[in-house]
C-alpha cells in the first residue's frame, strides 16, 4: 500500500494545501494529513481546532485521513508505515528549503521518497502565515481558506 504523509501546521488549512491533496489522490492509496505539533511555535489555532476543519474538508475523500504527530515527521512516518512525503512548491525558497529537509528525511526515515508537486499559478502567492496575518489585522480571509470552514476575525 502507497501511504503518503502530508505534514504541516494547517494554521490555518488554505485552499492551497487542499489543491495539493487532491492533485495528489491517484498517486497514493492514502494520504495522511497530519499536524506536526511543535511546542517551541505559537498557534493562532489550537490542534483540536485544526484537525476539526481537516476533518471536515477531507470529509468526503475516503483515502484522506487526518491525524498528529509530535518529533520527527519521518520517524511518524515510519510508525504508520507510510514511504512518502507529500510537500508543495510556491517558489524557489520553497524548493531549497524543502531539497535540504528531504535529504534529510530520507537518511533519518530510512530512504523516505519525498514528493514535490508544484503549486499552481492561482494557489503560489498564498501561505498559512498570510492568511494567518489577514485574520489578525481584521481582515477577510475567505477568498484564501476551504469553504468548510469560517473564521472570523
Amino acid at each position: 500500500m502507497k501511504i503518503a504523509v502530508f505534514p504541516g501546521s494547517f494554521d490555518p488549512i488554505t485552499i492551497g494545501h487542499v489543491d495539493m491533496v487532491k492533485r495528489a489522490l491517484p498517486l497514493f492509496d492514502e494520504i495522511v494529513v497530519a499536524v506536526g505539533v511543535n511546542s517551541t511555535k505559537k498557534n493562532l489555532f489550537s490542534l483540536e481546532q485544526r484537525l476539526e476543519w481537516l476533518r471536515q474538508v477531507f470529509a468526503e475523500y475516503p483515502s484522506v485521513k487526518v491525524d498528529y504527530f509530535e518529533k520527527l515527521t519521518a520517524h511518524y512516518c515510519l510508525r504508520i508505515g507510510a514511504r512518502y512525503l507529500l510537500r508543495g512548491l510556491r517558489n524557489g525558497s520553497d524548493f531549497d528549503y524543502e531539497k535540504t529537509i528531504s535529504q534529510l528525511n530520507h537518511i533519518v526515515g530510512g530512504g523516505i521518497e519525498t514528493v514535490f508537486l508544484i503549486a499552481q499559478p492561482e494557489f503560489s502567492h498564498i501561505s498559512s502565515t498570510i492568511v494567518r496575518e489577514i485574520i489578525v489585522g481584521g481582515g477577510d480571509a475567505a477568498p484564501f481558506i476551504p469553504k468548510e470552514i469560517q473564521i472570523i476575525a
